[in-house]
Formats: C-alpha cells, sequence, structure tokens
C-alpha cells in the first residue's frame, strides 16, 4: 500500500525501501563517524532495524554544522550557534528523523515571511503567493518590483527553460561544467531581479555564484519554487537547535539502543571481521559496517590516513573535495529591541558582507526570555563567503554593525552588551566539474558508506534535507547488503510538473509581444 505523502505535494517522489528482514538475523555493529543530522539519520535508520550502533561526534552536543551551545559572556549564559537555518516544508526526510523525537509542532514554528531587501531601495515577499506551480512564479514576477514586461523579454527563452523542463539527475550533469554566474548571465535577467532573488540564494550555500554549480543553482529553484507545490516559506525551531530538536533526538536514539562517544575519528582500519575505528583518546571500536557522516573537511582527513579504504581512483576523489569560502555568524545582544514590525528573518543584498539578519527573540524561546528581562534584541548577522578574517575579526563586527545600522536604522544608537563572533570553513564547494566524480553514499568498500549535504545524490534535493537522506541512503546501504529491510524514502519531483515546457513558451512569447 502506498504510503501517506509526506506534504500537500501529490507529486512528490516515494523511494522504496530496499525489502529484505524486519531486523538483523545477526548482531551487527555500525559506527557512526558524525553526530550531525547525516550521522543520526543513519544511526536512527540502524538502529531501528536491530543493528548496534556507536555515534561518535567530538562535540558534546549533537546536530554537527546544526547544532548550539551555551556560552558565558557579559549578556550572561546565552545560547550560541552556527547561524538560522530554515526547515522548509518539502525537507521530507529530515522531517521523517526529527519526527522519531516527537510532534513536529511542538519543535518547530512556521514564519509568516522571509522578505529579501536590497540597498537599491528593492524588496521582494513570499508571503501570499500561492505554493502550486506555475501559479507561484506567475503570481511572483507579477507582484515583484524587479520585473516589467520589457525584462521578460530580454529574457533568453532556451536558458529560461533549463529551468523549468529539468530532469534530475542528468540536469546535474548537464551543466555540470557551468556555474551559477555563467548560467544567470546567459538567462539575461533582469539585473535587479538577479541580484535580489538569485544571487541571494546561491550565496546560501556559502559561495560566491562564479564558483557555485549551475545544476545545484536549477535543483535549488526547482526544489523551493518550480518544481514543489510546498511552497517557499518555512518552519523555525521554537528554541535553540539542542534544546527543540537535537537533545530530544538524542533520547530517543538512546531508547533505541544507540551509543554515544564524544571522541574524534582518526582512521579506519581493515580487520579480519570487518573494520576498526580508532579515536583520538586511543581506543578503538569493532564494527561491522561504518557510516563517515563527520563533513566533507573531517571525512577527507578520515579517509586520506585510512589507506584501507576504497579504491585509489574514489580516494583521490575524496582528496578532490574542496571547501567554500569562510563564512561568518555575528550574534549580538542589544540593549534596546529592534522595531516590532522587523521580520524573524530578512534576506538582504548590497549590504556590504551582510546576507541575512535574524531577531532571534521572534522564534527562540530562550532569547525571547532574555530580550524581555533585559529590554533588548539578540540580533544575529550572516555574512556569507568572505574573504580571510587576520584582524580577529574586528574589521568585521564593524562592518556588520554598521549594516545593521543601515537596514534598521533604530539599532544604531544601542549598546551591545555583548557579542558572539564565528568564523568557519568547514562546508563542501558544490562548484563546477564533472558531477560524476562527486562521492555518493555507496563507497567501492564493503561495508563503509558516506552521508552528509556534500554527499551526490540523483535528487534535487539540498542542505539540511540533502544531510537528512544521504544518512537514511547509507543506513539502507548497509542493510540491504545484510538482507534487511531499509527505509522509504520522499523527493520533490524529480522532473517538470505537467505541461510546463509549453505554458512557459507561449507565456514568454506573450511577453515578447507585449514589450
Amino acid at each position: 500500500m502506498r504510503p501517506t505523502f509526506p506534504g500537500r505535494d501529490r507529486r512528490a517522489v516515494l523511494l522504496p525501501a530496499p525489502e529484505g528482514a524486519r531486523r538483523v538475523a545477526r548482531p551487527r555493529t555500525v559506527v557512526v563517524v558524525g553526530g550531525g543530522i547525516a550521522g543520526l539519520a543513519a544511526a536512527c535508520g540502524l538502529a531501528e532495524r536491530g543493528v548496534d550502533v556507536e555515534l561518535i561526534e567530538p562535540h558534546a552536543e549533537l546536530g554537527g554544522r546544526v547544532r548550539a551551545w551555551q556560552t558565558s559572556s557579559a549578556a550572561g549564559t546565552v545560547t550560541m550557534s552556527r547561524g538560522f537555518h530554515a526547515f522548509f516544508r518539502q525537507y521530507y526526510n529530515l522531517r521523517t528523523l526529527l519526527s522519531r523525537a516527537g510532534d513536529l509542532d511542538d519543535m518547530l514554528q512556521p514564519v509568516a515571511d522571509y522578505p529579501v531587501v536590497s540597498a537599491h531601495g528593492d524588496r521582494d515577499s513570499f508571503t501570499k503567493i500561492p505554493r502550486t506551480p506555475p501559479w507561484n512564479f506567475a503570481t511572483f514576477v507579477a507582484r515583484s518590483p524587479t520585473f516589467t514586461v520589457r525584462d521578460l523579454a530580454r529574457v533568453d527563452l532556451d536558458t529560461a527553460l533549463a529551468l523549468l523542463d529539468v530532469s534530475f539527475p542528468q540536469t546535474y550533469r548537464d551543466l555540470e561544467n557551468v556555474s551559477a554566474a555563467e548560467f544567470l548571465d546567459q538567462l539575461k535577467f533582469p539585473h535587479r531581479a538577479r541580484h535580489l532573488a538569485l544571487e541571494v540564494f546561491a550565496r546560501s550555500f556559502f559561495a560566491h555564484p562564479h564558483d557555485f554549480s549551475a545544476g545545484e543553482l536549477v535543483a535549488m529553484f526547482h526544489s523551493y519554487f518550480l518544481g514543489s507545490a510546498e511552497g517557499l516559506l518555512f518552519d523555525v525551531a521554537r528554541d535553540d537547535f539542542d534544546t527543540a530538536l537535537w537533545r530530544p533526538l538524542g533520547n530517543a536514539l538512546e531508547i533505541r539502543g544507540v551509543r554515544r562517544t564524544t571522541a574524534r575519528v582518526t582512521e579506519v582500519v581493515r580487520s579480519d571481521t570487518g573494520w576498526e575505528v580508532a579515536r583520538d583518546d586511543g581506543e578503538r571500536t569493532h564494527a561491522d559496517g561504518v557510516v563517515l557522516a563527520a563533513g566533507p573537511a573531517a571525512t577527507r582527513d578520515i579517509v586520506a590516513a585510512s589507506p584501507d579504504v576504497g579504491t585509489p581512483t574514489w580516494r583521490k576523489r575524496v582528496a578532490n573535495v574542496q571547501l567554500a569560502p569562510p563564512f561568518a555568524v555575528l550574534r549580538l545582544w542589544l540593549n534596546g529591541p529592534v522595531r516590532e514590525d522587523r521580520p524573524a528573518f530578512l534576506g538582504t543584498t548590497a549590504y556590504g558582507p551582510l546576507d541575512n539578519i535574524s531577531v532571534m527573540e521572534r522564534f527562540e524561546r530562550g532569547a525571547r526570555e532574555w530580550a524581555a528581562t533585559n529590554r533588548g534584541s539578540v540580533v544575529e548577522l550572516h555574512a556569507y563567503a568572505i574573504d580571510e578574517v587576520k584582524d580577529g575579526g574586528r574589521q568585521l563586527i564593524s562592518t556588520l554593525r554598521a549594516e545593521l545600522a543601515r537596514v534598521y536604522p533604530e539599532t544604531a544608537p544601542l549598546t551591545v552588551i555583548a557579542h558572539e563572533l564565528l568564523i568557519e570553513q568547514d562546508c563542501a564547494l558544490l562548484g563546477t566539474g564533472s558531477w560524476e566524480q562527486r562521492p555518493e553514499v555507496r563507497t567501492p568498500a564493503a561495508g563503509i558508506a558516506l552521508a552528509g549535504d556534500w554527499v551526490r545524490t540523483d535528487l534535487p534535493i539540498a542542505l539540511m534535507e540533502r544531510a537528512a537522506t544521504t544518512g537514511w541512503m547509507a543506513a539502507n546501504e548497509l542493510l540491504r547488503d545484510w538482507g534487511v529491510a531499509g527505509h522509504p524514502l520522499w523527493s520533490v519531483p524529480t522532473s517538470s510538473r505537467h505541461r510546463w515546457p509549453g505554458v512557459s513558451r507561449a507565456l514568454m512569447a506573450r511577453f515578447r509581444s507585449r514589450a
């Protein structure tokens, strides 16, 4: 019997689970390396089939690049994280994972809108836009101040149809050597719309558009806008990530038998009966299987130190994984509030390095309590694809603070009670080059699988959803080899929705005739 659809889109694609026994026939042990979303999904998928799972994570908190932790400052004991994350409604497999911890409504809350503003005066909004294509696109274009009939007449028709007439994974292959910047140049999109609507989203992958894959850009627009009927609005965690999401999920996994170890994995060595996983505390764990879900940089280092893992060709593919430029998260505890009508989340462009602003008390319970007690605000600023920081971040802090005052002038006279600046460079660069050469979930080493948002899949998914999906897939790969049933997965449609290309050509012809 077909499972219930995971959302409102009746064209979502079901990926059936591998068939087999409901539980392992004999004891099996798997080490999952990394306690981020991918590792948590893999651990969950394996434990639910009776596998003995040890989850090894170097941080005390779960969540990986979406974790949160407490820190002491002049603002008191407060919470810090690696930055705001949006939980879109088409993140089907991530939501399935979170549901293992309880009711999603208790963990997530909807955001009414997330406007995007430009320093040039443009502003777009995604509220009150229909969720189903093509009406969402048509309504957005009709309402957006950055589109005109004359602008649309200049759009390159064939390139525009590449956004609409897609089929994954072939679209990844077709655009594998094209950058997002090249694609946008050829598209001839209105300049204002390009910066306000397109590049803002491209930069959410922590990369400059000229370094970012056009295939990934097209997949992103298909998944979030042109191919999915779930809509562009999203949910956010009701409190910091650890409190709202990962601690409850960690407790649920412990009930399922998952054991947690706080350590860093250094290498994986083949043994007579499987694999041995070495840690930086000197301990070694025997396992029948290993899921490497430690992030692109850490996984690359582990593979480099583990000559028994994989073939020379595959190992070179892992070694060639590149990292995106650094990104910065600056959280400010201010002695006064931002205006009540400010959105919880705002995307920005042409405001120097500032890419978005989050007013944390609008959705985090802990930040809301701090703001109420101190009659202030907790504001988070993001800067993606920044240059190397050499002065401890002082100039970047000053610049971001000034740009915040340009966007929200009421913050200019406020005093910063405390601040936390985080600069990281550990996200994969999903750039141009051969799509086929990107490492995928299954590896040449029997019993070892990869998982993470940087791991290749055939599906038009990205970011947290790719992390969760590849985690489930890694569990399924190991379970398949042992004759055990896996877990069904879901995807947004993998090709264009019915009749889109013909409708698009007719609309574009009409626009051209009117211009």
